[in-house]
């Protein structure tokens, strides 16, 4: 059976992984490229947090495994930790994919930027403060072998085609 192949995006809020992930996704169906995207954010999104209950990788365990009865073998998924927890996600596909890790990075300006563009309320400065605490520990903790993206004045297409070309596909 071919082997599938996994693209995680991580990195910090509003760093652009929904951006980047959704305009990738529309350069790959425009060349008829087979491929799905899974937000990972959404795998686990509940209050009382589940993730002691590792239901973002049970729910990623099932979906994959819809996907790959349908013949995928591409997937591009985002969640902001990722980078960090590639080889648990890739063991949740069940299928020993493989993993193309890129970790995007901003400027903090940038980041406030595109934070301040979609949050509201009481929450965006929680939402900044969260974002750069969480930048400095993926800088500090990404491995070595993961790939990092400045995503600061660059166009989504552009971006879009460096992680194209990273990943290999056709």
């Amino acid at each position: 059976m071919e082997r599938s192949h996994v693209l995680f995006l991580g990195g910090r809020s509003g760093v652009g992984k929904t951006s980047v992930a959704m305009e990738l996704h529309h350069l790959l169906s425009a060349a008829d490229v087979q491929h799905s995207v899974i937000e990972g954010d959404t795998l686990d999104l509940a209050y009382p947090a589940p993730w002691a209950h590792h239901l973002a990788e049970r729910n990623l365990a099932d979906l994959w495994r819809n996907y790959r009865a349908l013949g995928y073998r591409r997937l591009i998924y985002t969640n902001t930790v990722s980078v960090l927890e590639t080889e648990t996600l890739a063991a949740a596909m069940g299928d020993d994919p493989l993993v193309t890790a890129v970790l995007l990075t901003s400027s903090e300006a940038a980041a406030r930027e595109r934070l301040t563009g979609r949050e509201r309320g009481s929450d965006l400065q929680a939402s900044l403060e969260r974002s750069a605490r969480r930048a400095a520990e993926l800088d500090a903790t990404a491995p070595e072998w993961v790939r990092r993206l400045n995503t600061d004045g660059q166009s989504l297409d552009t971006l879009a085609r460096q992680l194209w070309a990273w990943a290999g596909w056709p």
